[in-house]
C-alpha cells in the first residue's frame, strides 16, 4: 500500500528571471519528473543527473536550483534503496535551502518532510517523527494551519503512529488532515481521497470494516466522477474496497474487482509498469489465501520481473517481491525454490536496511517460520519478531 507523501521539488519561476540557462534546467527538472511519475526510474536519474550539472555549472553551488534537483534525486535514490547517498543529497539540499532562504521557510519545510520519510523507511521511527514534526510547525507557521501542506503533514504523522500501533493518534491527525482538505478543496475533490484512503485503511487494519466500507465507496465515487472510470486511481479504490471484502471473508464480491482493477492499471500505465505491482499483489494473495496457487504464481512472477526492471535487482522492493514469491512456494512445497529466494531476498534486504532493521527482522521471521515447516533448522539467531507489524512504508508523491 502506497502511504506517506513526498515532496518533489521543481521552483517555478518567474518569467521576467527565465534565462536560457533556467529554461534548460527546467527542462531537464520536468523531464525527469515525466519519466519518473512514469516509473522510469533509470530516465528521471539521467536527467536529473544533467540537470544537477545544469545548475552547479549555470548557478553555482549554493543556488536553491540545485537544493531542488538534489531533493529530487534523493527521493529516486529512497526508492531504490541507496539510503545512504539519499541522506547525503537531502542534508546538502537542506542547507543550500536554509542559507538561500532562511530557517523558516516552506520548501525548508519539504525537505526536512523528506528527511522524515528516509528515516522512517530505514527504521528510524524516533528520528523520523522528529522531522515530521518539526515540518508540521514550519508548515503551520509559514503556511497557515488550513494549508494542504499541513494536511499532508498531518497524514504522514498519522501514517508513523498507524505503523508503530499508536491508533488514537492516527485517527484524530487523519479527521484533521480529511477535514482541512474538505475545507480548502471541497468535499468531492479527488485531493479529499488522500485522507479519506488513510484513515479508511486505519479502519481496516483495526477490524472496524462498518466504518471503513463507506470510506472506500466514497472514494471510489469522487474518482470515478472526476478522473473517469478508466484512471489509475479509480483501480486503486476498487483494490482497496475488494481487500476489504477479502478480510471479511466475502470471496464473491471481491474477485471481480481485484480483475477490474489490475485490467484498469494495465490499461493506463501498460505492462510493465511498477504501479501494476500493488493490484498484481493484492490479486495473488487472494487466489494464495484461497489455496489457488496456481493462479497466484504468474502474478507474483509478473511483480517480481517488473520490479527488477524498474528498479534494479537488488532494490528493497525486488526483496518484498522475492519473499512474496517464497511464501508461496512454501505452500506449494517447492522448498528448494522458496529458500532460494528466501536468501536471496534477505541478503537485498540486510544490504538495504541493515541487520537489525524491521523488514529484515520480519524476513528472518517468515524463514523461520518455512524452515520450522520443514523441519529443518531456524536460521542464525532463532525467530525474530519485529517491532509492530512489520508493514514497514511504502511511498508515494
Amino acid at each position: 500500500m502506497t502511504r506517506l507523501a513526498v515532496a518533489l521539488l521543481c521552483l517555478t519561476l518567474s518569467p521576467a528571471l527565465v534565462g536560457a540557462q533556467d529554461s534548460l534546467w527546467e527542462k531537464y527538472m520536468a523531464a525527469g519528473a515525466e519519466s519518473y511519475g512514469k516509473g522510469q526510474l533509470a530516465e528521471a536519474e539521467k536527467m536529473w543527473l544533467v540537470a544537477r550539472k545544469e545548475a552547479e555549472t549555470s548557478f553555482g553551488p549554493d543556488d536553491i536550483r540545485l537544493a531542488a534537483t538534489l531533493s529530487n534525486l534523493a527521493e529516486l535514490y529512497r526508492r531504490q534503496g541507496k539510503y545512504p547517498q539519499a541522506g547525503w543529497l537531502l542534508r546538502r539540499a537542506l542547507g543550500i535551502t536554509k542559507k538561500a532562504k532562511g530557517s523558516h521557510h516552506p520548501q525548508v519545510a519539504s525537505i526536512v518532510n523528506n528527511l522524515g520519510t528516509l528515516y522512517a523507511t530505514t527504521g528510524r521511527m524516533d528520528a523520523a517523527e522528529r522531522m515530521f514534526r518539526r515540518a508540521l510547525i514550519l508548515r503551520e507557521r509559514t503556511l497557515g494551519p488550513d494549508s494542504l501542506e499541513v494536511a499532508s503533514s498531518l497524514d504522514n504523522l498519522a501514517l508513523l503512529y498507524h505503523d508503530e500501533d499508536h491508533f488514537q493518534d492516527a485517527v484524530y491527525l487523519h479527521r484533521r488532515a480529511l477535514a482541512i482538505r474538505e475545507h480548502a478543496l471541497g468535499p468531492s475533490h479527488p485531493g479529499v481521497t488522500v485522507s479519506l484512503t488513510h484513515l479508511a485503511a486505519l479502519y481496516t487494519d483495526l477490524g472496524r470494516y462498518a466504518e471503513a466500507e463507506p470510506l472506500y465507496r466514497r472514494i471510489l465515487t469522487i474518482r470515478q466522477n472526476a478522473l473517469g472510470a478508466d484512471h489509475p486511481e479509480v483501480g486503486a479504490a476498487l483494490d482497496a474496497l475488494a481487500d476489504l471484502y477479502r478480510r471479511q471473508g466475502k470471496f464473491g464480491l471481491a474477485e471481480p474487482l481485484f480483475k477490474q482493477s489490475l485490467a484498469i492499471r494495465e490499461k493506463a500505465l501498460g505492462a510493465e509498469n511498477p504501479g501494476l505491482i500493488p493490484a498484481l499483489n493484492e490479486l495473488a494473495l487472494f487466489y494464495q489465501a484461497q489455496g489457488r496457487y496456481a493462479d497466484a504464481e504468474p502474478l507474483y512472477r509478473r511483480a517480481l520481473a517488473i520490479n527488477e526492471k524498474a528498479f534494479g535487482p537488488n532494490a528493497p522492493e525486488v526483496a518484498k517481491s522475492l519473499d512474496n514469491l517464497a511464501e508461496l512456494c512454501r505452500k506449494e512445497s517447492k522448498f528448494g525454490e522458496a529458500e532460494s529466494l528466501y536468501k536471496r531476498a534477505l541478503a537485498i534486504g540486510e544490504k538495504s536496511y541493515g541487520a537489525n532493521h524491521r523488514e529484515v527482522a520480519a524476513l528472518l521471521e517468515n524463514y523461520a517460520v518455512r524452515a520450522l515447516w520443514r523441519g529443518g533448522a531456524t536460521p542464525r539467531g532463532g525467530m525474530h519478531r519485529p517491532p509492530g507489524d512489520g508493514r514497514g512504508f511504502v511511498h508515494s508523491l
